[in-house]
């Protein structure tokens, strides 16, 4: 299993163990890292993380 889609316990753990998901998470908008943050229980994966900043940046499409 490639790092990208291992699972993680939660946003923190997946954002230590991963420098590509740290990597993308910093990228993103403040206030896309916050709403994210709060959900934090609900991200284990880079999947995960890119799936839910993709729908929250197309609202500002």
């Amino acid at each position: 299993m490639d790092k990208s889609s291992r699972s993680c316990k939660d946003l923190g753990s997946l954002l230590s163990a991963n420098d590509t998901a740290k990597e993308y998470f910093m990228s993103l908008p403040d206030y896309v890292q916050g709403m994210i943050q709060q959900r934090s229980d609900n991200v284990h994966t880079v999947e995960q993380l890119r799936g839910y900043a993709e729908n929250l940046l197309a609202g500002d499409k």
